[in-house]
């Protein structure tokens, strides 16, 4: 005999419009105290949360809620990540320029991208809304909605914020990282530097997301020269500007700084966040494999901001990443480069999922 717990899942197929309402609303503490209600009958609940995506846009949010809470779970997460149908169902409500339940969209999109099997949205196509301004790629559609998306300015009811999630765990496949570095041609951009600007953004979620898709993008060695370059991709300022404060420097040691460093206001903050601290540290690191990143960031002099990040942040893992840097640009050069296998050492492991 079902249980009063096992009858309001049941309700969520109710063809009462108004039950289904309040059993989806009343299951999403469930989602998290008691997931295994929904995994059932060969998950027939996340089926069913799944399909509710298509009801009322409140029905849509309860359900939405409820299989972020889930998703958490790997054979929940399974479930949607390699649901080809749910997943273009998703996209194509995400990208909607009045969609309600925009940001609840972004987050379980954000949570399914934690599946390798999300790798394949590289080659994914769907008919842009005409705001957007995109091509038929899903990955350029994704990637203007959170650079138009921001504050609301898209959709009202949105920011995509955690977009930078999704970009970032799409980044860590090497064949999405040479779609960051490659000029696309609707638009005549390369996709990275639509992200770079976004490292001092007053969303951590964004600050943090980005800070990790281009430290996944630097694994692309090839790409350092033009990452190094004023006239090319050109993300070292963006970020070693979240790693400064207002410290003041001797002339001698500001001069060779690079122009955006040399005047700060004396308001200037790190960043609060020192997980993103450490990330766009090791970002540095990577930028050190070749002879060629560690000859430039020597001739750019970040030497006294590694110094004085080291000094003033009072984080044993940041202080960690600060000494292997300095150890590696103020060292002697000797023979060939031989770091090569410190890339393998880097790789980004961060399994967050979201929950509401």
């Amino acid at each position: 005999m079902p249980t009063e717990l096992e009858e309001l899942v049941g309700f969520i197929t109710n063809q009462n419009p108004q039950v289904r309402l309040l059993a989806t609303e009343n299951l999403v503490p469930y989602s998290l105290s008691d997931p295994s209600i929904f995994k059932v009958d060969d998950m027939r609940p996340i089926k069913n949360l799944k399909v509710l995506l298509n009801d009322h846009p409140q029905v849509a949010e309860h359900a939405l809620s409820s299989l972020i809470n889930l998703s958490g779970d790997l054979d929940v997460l399974e479930c949607l990540a390699t649901d080809d149908k749910f997943l273009d169902l998703v996209l194509s409500f995400i990208v909607g320029p009045k969609e309600e339940n925009a940001n609840l969209l972004t987050m379980v999109l954000a949570n399914m991208t934690k599946s390798d099997s999300l790798k394949r949205i590289i080659d994914k196509k769907q008919e842009p809304p005409k705001e957007l301004g995109s091509d038929d790629s899903i990955l350029n559609q994704l990637m203007d909605l959170f650079v138009k998306g921001q504050d609301g300015s898209y959709n009202p009811e949105g920011d995509f914020d955690y977009l930078a999630y999704v970009l970032a765990d799409l980044s860590k496949h090497d064949d999405i990282r040479k779609y960051f570095v490659t000029e696309q041609a609707y638009d005549k951009v390369i996709p990275i530097t639509k992200l770079k600007v976004f490292t001092e953004h007053k969303s951590d979620v964004r600050r943090k997301g980005v800070a990790s898709t281009l430290k996944n993008v630097a694994f692309d060695l090839d790409s350092h020269p033009s990452f190094l370059s004023t006239q090319g991709i050109d993300i070292l300022p963006y970020i070693m500007l979240p790693i400064t404060g207002n410290e003041e420097y001797d002339v001698d040691e500001t001069m060779n700084m690079l122009p955006d460093l040399q005047l700060l206001p004396p308001d200037k903050k790190r960043d609060p966040d020192n997980t993103i601290i450490q990330t766009h540290l090791e970002t540095l690191l990577l930028l050190t494999t070749t002879r060629l990143g560690r000859d430039y960031l020597r001739e750019v002099n970040i030497y006294p901001v590694i110094r004085e990040t080291h000094s003033r942040v009072n984080d044993e893992e940041v202080q960690e990443a600060c000494d292997r840097l300095v150890q590696l640009i103020m060292r002697d050069e000797e023979g060939e480069d031989r770091d090569q296998k410190r890339i393998t050492e880097l790789a980004d492991n961060e399994d967050e999922i979201t929950e509401v």
